[in-house]
């Protein structure tokens, strides 16, 4: 029997609910996502990790209506506030999309214009979706840019991305996402690339935002590290599957994949970490690929007979922690 990802939570209905999400490319060959389910409260710091390809992105895309060209939604809901999104025309889609849910994309620099001044960009939001005349939307833009950390908000209003260093970038991108005090972020990769100063200070711009304004963080990432002062709980997937939810951090994890994740990071003597590295063996295999038991098996090292014979299920193996593995039934 599978369970939530939330298990006997109390409180409130969800904010955001993704149940038995499937997503596909070509004719439905490449299944990249297999029957996700996801949950994600008010206040709620949610990480999501896994290697490239493991349907992490496309997760994330899928709940904001943004799957690329050539990718659909084969099967499974989402929905938002217990609304579902596939009852909405694209035009409400898109405004609950503005106002409601705000995206931070992992690349800053082709997320925002070049021919267009960050002021003008920022600006835009509020002049577009609340119709605030040009000085008020100034006002608000630079409130917005002092929020966010950026140094003189006046020049940096003036300034192209491309004077903006990569944190400088990310913040500006946050900013856009944060203009409308949407209920719902999710940020894809934030810190990919930066300097763990400036990583450190957008994580805490994130937690701030979910403490303050009670808005649900969906965190995507590939650093298990940074979770560990951020996230409330950790759902870790592979090969389009949610094989764990654990402990954000790491204390405790229970799926072979995630100890292999733990054991792959670079190593850290003075924290305790080995003086070597343990690579996980193998690859991920390809969404075209189709395993009758568990894709995981060709790659763990505590692998058994049964694990080629069917795939378990994302179940309740202590309380607050599921796990899709047969060593815990």
């Amino acid at each position: 029997m599978s369970a939530s990802t939330t298990p006997n939570a109390p409180g409130p209905p969800p904010l955001a609910e993704i149940r038995g999400l499937s997503v596909s490319f070509g004719r439905g060959e490449f299944l990249a996502v297999k029957g996700v389910d996801l949950e994600l409260r008010h206040g709620e710091v949610v990480g999501l990790v896994g290697e490239s390809g493991s349907g992490k992105s496309l997760t994330a895309l899928s709940l904001m209506g943004l799957l690329p060209h050539g990718a659909r939604q084969e099967t499974g809901s989402i929905l938002f506030r217990g609304r579902d999104l596939s009852s909405l025309s694209p035009g409400a889609r898109r405004e609950l999309c503005g106002r409601h849910m705000g995206m931070v994309f992992q690349e800053p620099l082709t997320a925002l214009n070049p021919v267009l001044t960050i002021g003008d960009q920022v600006s835009e939001i509020f002049r577009l979706r609340e119709g605030l005349p040009r000085e008020q939307a100034r006002r608000r833009t630079l409130d917005l840019l002092r929020q966010v950390g950026l140094p003189n908000p006046a020049q940096a209003a003036q300034s192209y991305p491309h004077r903006f260093s990569g944190g400088m970038r990310q913040r500006v991108v946050i900013a856009m996402a944060l203009a409308l005090d949407p209920e719902l972020v999710i940020a894809d990769e934030p810190t990919t690339a930066l300097d763990p100063t400036i990583a450190a200070q957008i994580v805490w711009l994130l937690r701030e935002m979910a403490k303050k304004r009670q808005a649900g963080v969906l965190f995507i990432t590939h650093s298990l590290g940074i979770l560990a002062g951020l996230a409330h709980r950790v759902l870790v997937m592979y090969a389009g599957l949610l094989v764990e939810q654990t402990l954000a951090d790491f204390s405790e994890p229970l799926h072979p994949y995630t100890r292999g994740l733990l054991g792959a990071l670079p190593p850290n003597p003075s924290g305790g970490r080995p003086a070597r590295l343990s690579p996980i063996p193998g690859h991920p295999p390809s969404p075209s690929e189709r395993f009758p038991g568990c894709p995981f098996q060709p790659r763990c090292p505590e692998s058994v007979d049964a694990c080629l014979r069917g795939l378990p299920p994302l179940a309740e193996a202590r309380p607050g922690r599921l796990v899709r593995c047969l060593r815990f039934p």
